[in-house]
């Protein structure tokens, strides 16, 4: 039977850690919970140590913040008490020092909202917002749930598109170390030898030597070149009609994956705000914050201005044209069976699913171009040596 290491608290706040046999993970929580411990992590010891070996990131250490908070208060545990358990299993000397002003500031009479908006750099606007919202209602540990499963997703996706990528990026430079390597190293070998032995050269060998020599001359001017264009791209994307453009030029070459993830995320994230009782306009201009996509975003303002003038926001949305038809559709049964909310998170999952077939579509169409693209400009440095040396030894070619 698999051994799972946890890490739990009892009712008066005491942290225990140990070992537990079980069949599986939830079987281990069941165990620990009847045994009258409230459970904060169950991992299997191998997914523990790596857990503890990799780099934590604010998002990673914001998952875990709402994860273990979710379960003390889910326990019944008061919010000052949940907060002090968390100050003393806190892995990250960051998180430590955030939940430790959370407390201080909810000692102080402070709500638990205005607490963690002081920390804007780890808690997002939106985050903020729903913390109010079951704050208000009452609900604050169902909420910090639907935060949990909103942030695991969200995580996910992310994990997944960075797994996709990375072997285009590893093709990417080291065909491109290859080029260079052929450019500066191999090709300056053979000018030597064709300087030597005399006859005139072909003109793609002499056009490409004296490409050789200008790299291996001014190096430094090209890599300059490279990092003032990347610095006044940079720049340009800065402002708000760079931006624009440039999500207006990524909507075009890759429309389908862009859009889909677009959806995902801002029918996750709206369905999710609605499920926690934020009012529909508010849900709407914070659900607007997280489309990274410009165009997208701007056409979510006349939504927004639709469901104002009590259209709801089917209509709206099919009006701006960046959604999917599938996706419209659902949205609009959903407001006419009055579970808009609970539709907008089967929408999220729809797509989540389908960018995943998408993404790998893209990247099974992207690997063959690289390697092509890649493959030609090695072959046409290959050929132009060949082409010199049966020139020089008067060899039909």
């Amino acid at each position: 039977m698999p051994v799972f290491s946890y890490r739990a608290t009892t009712i008066e706040g005491a942290i225990i850690e140990g070992v537990i046999e079980a069949a599986d993970e939830n079987s281990a929580i069941e165990r620990l919970k009847n045994t009258g411990y409230i459970p904060l992590r169950i991992a299997a010891p191998r997914d523990d140590i790596r857990k503890r070996i990799s780099l934590r990131s604010s998002r990673g250490d914001l998952l875990t913040f709402t994860t273990e908070l979710s379960v003390l208060l889910g326990a019944g545990l008061p919010l000052d008490r949940s907060l002090n358990i968390l100050v003393d299993i806190s892995e990250s000397r960051e998180m430590k020092s955030v939940v430790q002003s959370i407390l201080k500031s909810i000692r102080e009479g402070k709500s638990f909202s205005d607490a963690v908006q002081k920390h804007q750099r780890i808690f997002p606007r939106l985050y903020v917002n729903m913390i109010r919202a079951g704050e208000a209602g009452g609900v604050l540990d169902v909420v910090l749930d639907k935060l949990n499963e909103f942030l695991e997703s969200s995580k996910a996706l992310k994990d997944h598109i960075i797994s996709v990528m990375i072997y285009p990026a590893i093709l990417i430079a080291t065909s491109g170390l290859s080029i260079v390597v052929l450019l500066t190293y191999v090709l300056p070998k053979f000018s030597v030898i064709f300087a030597e032995l005399g006859g005139a050269l072909p003109v793609p060998t002499q056009i490409l030597l004296a490409f050789s020599n200008a790299l291996k001359t001014y190096w430094w001017v090209a890599l300059a070149i490279c990092v003032a264009g990347w610095i006044i791209l940079k720049n340009y994307k800065r402002t708000d009609a760079g931006r624009y453009n440039w999500d207006r030029f990524k909507l075009k070459m890759m429309g389908d994956v862009i859009r889909k993830l677009e959806t995902a995320r801002f029918c996750r994230t709206l369905g999710t705000l609605l499920k926690s009782g934020v009012p529909l306009l508010q849900a709407l201009h914070n659900a607007k914050d997280v489309i990274n996509n410009r165009v997208i975003a701007s056409a979510i303002d006349t939504v927004s201005a639709g469901a104002k003038e009590g259209k709801g926001i089917a209509a709206p949305l099919s009006g701006t044209n960046v959604f999917p038809p599938l996706a419209l559709s659902m949205i609009k049964v959903g407001e006419e069976t009055g579970q808009l909310d609970t539709m907008l998170l089967k929408v999220a999952n729809t797509y989540e699913k389908s960018l995943n077939v998408a993404i790998k579509r893209f990247v099974s169409l992207l690997e063959p171009v690289m390697i092509l693209t890649m493959g030609l400009i090695i072959a046409a440095i290959v050929i132009s040596i060949m082409m010199a040396i049966f020139s020089i030894i008067e060899l039909p070619f």
